[in-house]
């Protein structure tokens, strides 16, 4: 497993040997970089629409954390931490959700995935990324 992780490391430039003769152009232009700007845009238009949509920003506060109870997972081990982890972090369930709530015009459900969002992409904007089985600490996007 610690070879896919590297692998996957070296893929974003966050690895040993990422940089290896490549100039800061190429680092500013790699995947993990890359990925933590699309964190930031998601972040920011999740709560520009959350606002144009006239959210409750006590409701925002209150959610902006609530994926992370997913970790709680991790009490029946890593494999199970990881999957709930990663299905409270990925954007599947707060697209799903904010359809469902532009379709049964619900603007509770739509502010919910809006902030779901903003968590997501705010995870990504510091690092935290998709979780790999072999512990909390191995993400998509570098060992945190």
């Amino acid at each position: 497993m610690q070879g896919t992780i590297d692998r996957e490391r070296g893929a974003t430039g966050a690895g040993a040997g990422a940089g290896a003769g490549a100039g800061p152009r190429s680092r500013l232009a790699g995947p993990g970089v890359l990925l933590r700007v699309e964190g930031g845009v998601l972040l920011a238009t999740s709560a520009s629409f959350y606002w144009v949509n006239g959210g409750s920003w006590v409701l925002f506060a209150l959610l902006i954390l609530a994926p992370d109870v997913s970790m709680l997972g991790y009490l029946l081990g890593s494999k199970a931490g990881a999957a709930t982890y990663n299905l409270a972090h990925t954007y599947a369930l707060p697209a799903s959700l904010g359809v469902f709530g532009v379709l049964a015009e619900s603007p509770l459900a739509v502010s919910v995935a809006l902030v779901w969002f903003a968590h997501v992409g705010m995870d990504r904007l510091v690092g935290y990324g998709l979780k790999y089985t072999s512990g909390f600490k191995d993400t998509h996007l570098a060992r945190v």
